[in-house]
């Protein structure tokens, strides 16, 4: 985790800036070395280049001056990339970062994560042979609890990530207890797909059987048993809000959220490629966004994003629900005990040239 005084107070001043989009997801690349069943990236053959770290950077000024808080580098598996750990080191300056990894690269790649603030590995399942069967890869299970074990021990800010599903639903409050109870983040994902659609940014999966949740009484009652943990623990990494939208949405089908694509968030891709979200066509690169950010064409777009209805990936509810001045206060608010322990642990410097 990387603390400064000046990275804590240009977070500060963002986050209290309307208007802005908060959230960022980059897909630094599409190659992957997993064949987990409910994605398709690894069923493609070819893969389109990638920008390198200098043009990254660039595109980090850029949403720094947009005002975004929060970067998530994702894939793909980033952590293919021989440049990853210039991109995270220039990132973590000044956004709250946080990287993904499926568990089979962390520990070689430790190095190059130190600085970031959150490292989270894709572990969906305390059963193993369940989760090499998700994974599609043997031995899966094991290099990702080894990879939390070692970066804990190393002094890395690792967290799991499960992505719920039927095949995991009834376990979820388990797993989240038995890492919680070990100092381990929880941070969700949820099971969705794609719809057909022309020239989307990225494509991730087509709907799988196996994967949808059915059982939406279940899943209603996790998210209230979720919300009463969070009151009892800390390292249960999602708010009550968004728990109470999910609950209405899997109850009654009802969304308390409007999508706010290209408003409180965007998607950028392997070649700089912006996007409202993933399934969206691309509209500009990220070095162009400076200047179209207030124009007309954007303001028509997000006004189209924001009828959509047609997905219910977590990250974009959080993002939508979470895209104001006041949430990103109640953010803190709702994490406070964990946002107060974050502050306490790592040193903070006065200014880069002090680490």
């Amino acid at each position: 985790m990387r603390l400064s005084s000046q990275k804590l107070f240009g977070v500060f001043k963002r986050s209290l800036t309307p208007n802005r989009p908060y959230h960022v997801q980059w897909l630094l690349t599409r190659r992957c070395n997993y064949r987990c069943r409910g994605c398709t990236v690894w069923r493609e053959k070819t893969f389109p280049e990638e920008i390198p770290a200098e043009e990254v950077k660039k595109g980090l000024d850029v949403l720094r001056d947009l005002g975004v808080i929060e970067i998530v580098l994702s894939g793909g598996n980033p952590l293919l990339r021989d440049d990853i750990g210039e991109i995270i080191d220039y990132a973590s300056r000044f956004f709250v970062t946080t990287i993904y990894d499926n568990g089979s690269l962390a520990v070689k790649k430790s190095d190059d994560l130190r600085n970031a603030d959150f490292v989270a590995i894709s572990l969906d399942t305390l059963d193993e042979k369940k989760f090499d069967y998700i994974r599609g890869v043997r031995g899966a299970w094991k290099r990702a609890m080894k990879a939390i074990e070692t970066l804990k021990d190393e002094g890395i800010k690792v967290g799991v990530s499960p992505t719920i599903s039927q095949l995991n639903l009834y376990e979820i409050l388990q797993f989240t207890r038995y890492f919680a109870e070990r100092n381990i983040p929880v941070w969700y994902c949820l099971y969705w797909y794609d719809y057909p659609t022309e020239n989307q940014l990225f494509g991730i999966g087509k709907k799988a059987d196996e994967f949808e949740i059915v059982d939406r009484e279940a899943m209603a009652k996790i998210c209230n048993s979720l919300i009463e943990l969070k009151k009892k623990r800390q390292n249960v990494y999602i708010t009550t809000k968004t728990l109470t939208a999910l609950k209405h949405f899997f109850l009654n089908g009802q969304r308390t959220w409007k999508c706010k694509a290209l408003q409180g968030f965007f998607m950028v891709d392997s070649l700089g490629r912006v996007a409202g979200c993933h399934r969206n066509e691309p509209v500009a690169s990220v070095l162009e966004l400076r200047d179209v950010w207030d124009s007309p064409r954007f303001e028509a777009l997000r006004k189209k994003y924001g009828e959509c209805n047609q997905c219910a990936y977590l990250c974009y509810i959080f993002y939508s629900l979470h895209s104001t001045v006041r949430s990103n206060l109640g953010v803190v608010w709702d994490q406070w005990k964990n946002v107060r322990t974050l502050l306490k642990n790592p040193p903070i410097y006065l200014n880069e040239k002090e680490r």
